[in-house]
């Protein structure tokens, strides 16, 4: 078993790349990395997987690139507690680097059952 810091990078960093392909349905790539029934709250919104799928557009029209730092995880379980750096650079230019602090319930197969997550933007420079 994988530790839970590679886990965590390795899943975000794949269905990031899968995400931002445009030759593939969104609906298909969320449906390989959550289950139907995914409730992700981000600072108090509740996204679902239509909701999801609606975010993978925008993402994929304004993110050119990305780096996942996972600084620390724990594992029990199905169970991830993870906190963790997003560096992200716009089609216009602009990089954005958001930290985010995540719990979250995975399936024996891998896929996201449910998730909270804390983020804020940093300053540019962090």
């Amino acid at each position: 078993m994988q530790p839970p810091e590679q886990f965590i990078a390795d899943f975000f960093t794949s269905f990031t790349e899968q995400a931002l392909r445009d030759d593939e349905d969104p609906g298909h790539v969320v449906d390989r990395y959550f289950t139907p029934d995914i409730v992700q709250i981000s600072d108090g919104v509740h996204l679902d997987r239509d909701k999801l799928v609606a975010h993978l557009r925008p993402l994929r029209k304004n993110l050119v690139a990305y780096r996942f730092d996972v600084h620390e995880a724990l594992m029990a379980g199905d169970r991830v507690a993870a906190r963790l750096t997003i560096h992200g650079r716009m089609r216009k230019g602009r990089d954005i680097t958001t930290e985010v602090h995540f719990f979250g319930e995975f399936t024996p197969e891998g896929r996201m059952r449910h998730s909270h997550q804390l983020t804020r933007t940093l300053p540019e420079g962090r």
